[in-house]
């Protein structure tokens, strides 16, 4: 099986920028109704359920400012990543008592195969992801060109 790089898993349709929200829950909300449009997803309502059975588990925001929330469940009919830029930053539990300003969701499948590609996202996002120059990128990114030029420094 090919490796999979950080690549295979950017859509454009699911990266968002200067996102204005003032909450979590609008920021899931609006990532989540992004999947749904987008064919990742056929619950809205499920998904922000799973969303939030996870956040239950432990803090989600990394530090620096970013975010790497997810959901699994039935409702997802493939696995995703969204990135949302918000214009501002939120509130949101971390390791470093920093808000969110990026928010980076993924959206993981029941099934055994999505559990293992969500570990090939995952450890994909929190390589580079633990690069400064990477979440200096981001932070600043304007357009969905800038995100996905961020995560190729």
């Amino acid at each position: 099986m090919q490796e999979k790089s950080l690549e295979n898993f950017l859509d454009k349709k699911t990266i968002i920028v200067d996102l204005k929200v003032n909450t979590k829950e609008e920021v899931i909300k609006v990532i989540a109704e992004r999947f749904y449009e987008e064919g990742y997803i056929d619950s809205i309502k499920e998904f922000i359920g799973a969303v939030y059975e996870r956040e239950k588990e432990g803090v989600t925001g990394i530090g620096n400012h970013v975010a790497i929330p997810h959901g699994k469940s039935n409702t997802v009919k493939r696995n995703g990543v969204a990135i949302a830029i918000l214009d501002h930053e939120i509130e949101w539990d971390s390791l470093d008592d920093t808000g969110a300003k990026v928010v980076v969701l993924f959206d993981i499948g029941e099934n055994s195969e999505g559990a293992k590609e969500h570990l090939k996202m995952l450890s994909v996002f929190a390589r580079k992801l633990g690069k400064k120059e990477v979440i200096d990128y981001l932070l600043k990114a304007k357009s969905i060109d800038d995100v996905i030029n961020a995560f190729k420094k």
